[in-house]
């Protein structure tokens, strides 16, 4: 989930501007990003699984990425980004959630579209297009998926949700935020109107990590726990 308060700009240094990066340095800034940002350590095996490669590959990006001035990298104990990455990575950031609301709102694909397409997107993404954009949306907070987009001066909304899975039984609350990396499991979501924006009440849920058991529009579903927890609420 976000954490709270917001990410101010920083001044940053690169040895090579953001826009001679290759989409593999930029993929690899936004994931490691991700990962810190809510907690996780940025292991050589989460950076690989998250990307689907080697982990082989990952440790030498991360060398790469460190001789750029881009990010530290200590065994053990994980990546973390210079301030330089962070703003780069904040950059890709807000380009894919920016294409995401603009294909969801204005092309009308689904939640479990827009990722993807992002992902091929966000990289050949111009300033001006981001501006235009930006400008045509209405200046969007969140994508379709319910993750804040970074403001056109890179600052993030981090304003913390609880967990589906946190509610106790018979609480009310509103979908903000789901999962965005999975098709499959975003196409469930929908199928379920399990999507941000609808309104939900907390079940009873089964014994010894059982499902979790949730009603909306007068359904009840039995949804996995860890999906539960996956799902932001307000």
């Amino acid at each position: 989930m976000p954490r709270a308060g917001t990410r101010p700009v920083r001044h940053y240094h690169s040895r090579v501007p953001s826009g001679e990066l290759s989409d593999a340095i930029q993929d690899y800034l936004k994931e490691i990003y991700k990962l810190t940002s809510t907690g996780e350590r940025a292991t050589t095996s989460a950076i690989a699984k998250r990307l689907g490669v080697a982990p082989s590959s990952a440790t030498s990006m991360l060398k790469k990425l460190s001789a750029l001035g881009l990010a530290e990298h200590a065994p053990y104990r994980g990546a973390e980004l210079t301030p330089a990455g962070e703003r780069i990575a904040l950059e890709v950031i807000r380009h894919h959630r920016l294409l995401e609301q603009y294909l969801a709102e204005t092309l009308g694909l689904g939640i479990d579209a827009v990722h993807a397409e992002a992902d091929r997107l966000e990289h050949v993404l111009s300033e001006e297009l981001e501006r235009r954009i930006d400008e045509a949306l209405g200046f969007p907070t969140h994508d379709p998926h319910g993750h804040p987009i970074p403001s056109a001066e890179l600052e993030l909304d981090g304003s913390t949700l609880r967990s589906l899975a946190a509610l106790e039984p018979g609480d009310e609350a509103t979908i903000r935020l789901v999962p965005d990396g999975d098709a499959d499991v975003l196409r469930y979501l929908a199928d379920l109107a399990l999507v941000p924006g609808r309104r939900v009440r907390r079940g009873t849920s089964e014994p010894f990590g059982g499902p979790v058991r949730v009603s909306v529009d007068d359904r009840e579903h039995a949804i996995s726990r860890e999906l539960a927890g996956q799902i932001g609420v307000a």
